[in-house]
């Protein structure tokens, strides 16, 4: 899949999102609310720490896609654009790291 986006995949989130939760698992996540979706991206996120602490390359890989997939169902339940979440991390590179973090409130 040469090309693929995230805004591919928040695409097909919202295509799926429309199915009945008994023939699409992003319609079931949904179905079931923001909370079982934001579980199931937490378990796909210490998943993805395990492999990257293990070295496993191509497990990595994989459960980063989960991560990411889940992370857009998250979004979508809490009707959060990919755009909005890009938009601030395009406004987090006009200062470095170090800077931002610092300029947060305590």
């Amino acid at each position: 899949m040469a090309g693929f986006t995230l805004s591919d995949l928040e695409a097909r989130i919202a295509e799926r999102a429309a199915a009945s939760p008994d023939e699409s698992w992003t319609a079931k996540l949904l179905a079931a609310g923001p909370e079982r979706a934001a579980k199931k991206f937490g378990e796909e996120a210490v998943e993805a720490v395990i492999a990257a602490v293990k070295g496993d390359r191509a497990e990595l890989i994989a459960e980063s896609a989960d991560v990411l997939y889940h992370l857009l169902v998250v979004l979508k339940a809490r009707d959060v654009a990919l755009q909005d979440v890009l938009s601030q991390l395009e406004a987090r590179t006009a200062r470095s790291g170090l800077a931002e973090k610092a300029a947060r409130p305590r």
